[in-house]
């Protein structure tokens, strides 16, 4: 990174860059039983189903991850669905793969399925290994006898090395509530924000099976925090509420421009240490 961009996007923004008490966008953070390392900040790569991948190109949004990689993120959140495996392995040719942290995310709910999305998307992006899979779009209550199969060759890959830890995607509060319960999912990436916006449930009763999953000892990580662009001029509560829940290990936001992102990671420390931070809506 230049001297010049890192003074723009760094110091001038207002970012701690060689650490302080306050929470950051470049926290360390160890997700789940299997702890894996991450920063508190993903890197989302599918905004509006893929748009941003669309728009930036295979090359922009790889220097896009390069640019967060510079300011201390090394989390990247990826999907099959979101069309972002080769702007990972672009990425990739100028990172080490052990220096990040890739999490995909797969809608098989089959043994046969998984096994082939899984060799597939080691190629398409390029690495022997994925640092976290996710059966993606759960909706059914009854989820884990759909995926039976796929969840057994995952478990298998685990194993393997193949696979760091797993867990789901959940996109109804009853596919939610039975991952709560469920001892295969290691992690779960949950909606949630303060307006409830895009969300399962309202954000007191999401909270709620969030509350459950740690208890168990998952991680969890929030998806739609920005309520899929909702509150984008309301980003600093965003920010506040994401940030004051124990329940949240970690967030994922796609930023679509160095601009955005720099502002992302100017705004966490300030939102972290603002008073009367909100606990839900």
């Amino acid at each position: 990174m230049k001297r010049r961009d890192f003074l723009k996007y760094g110091l001038l923004a207002g970012t701690p860059v060689w650490g302080s008490p306050a929470r950051n966008a470049s926290d360390v953070v160890f997700l789940g039983p299997d702890k894996i390392r991450l920063t508190r900040l993903a890197m989302g790569t599918g905004t509006l189903g893929g748009r941003q991948g669309r728009v930036l190109g295979i090359q922009g949004l790889a220097d896009l991850l390069h640019f967060g990689y510079d300011n201390g993120l090394f989390f990247w959140d990826a999907a099959d669905s979101y069309g972002s495996h080769p702007h990972l392995k672009e990425a990739l040719k100028r990172v080490p793969r052990e220096k990040v942290t890739i999490m995909t995310k797969s809608f098989s709910r089959t043994a046969e399925g998984m096994r082939k999305d899984i060799d597939r998307f080691r190629r398409e992006v390029g690495t022997d290994y994925f640092d976290i899979l996710l059966a993606h779009c759960l909706t059914r209550a009854d989820w884990p006898d759909e995926c039976k199969g796929a969840m057994e060759v995952v478990s298998e890959m685990r194993e393997k090395g193949v696979i760091r830890t797993h867990g789901v995607s959940c996109h109804t509060i009853e596919a939610l509530k039975t991952a709560a319960k469920t001892d295969w999912v290691r992690v779960s990436l949950a909606r949630i924000n303060f307006a409830g916006a895009s969300m399962d449930a309202d954000p007191k009763t999401v909270l709620g099976v969030l509350g459950e999953m740690k208890a168990a000892g998952k991680g969890v990580i929030g998806m739609k925090i920005l309520g899929e662009g909702v509150l984008k001029n309301r980003v600093d509560r965003a920010l506040q509420f994401a940030l004051s829940q124990k329940t949240i290990d970690c967030f994922t936001i796609g930023a679509e421009n160095r601009e955005e992102l720099a502002d992302l990671i100017s705004r966490i420390p300030k939102a972290a240490a603002a008073s009367n931070i909100p606990q839900a809506a």
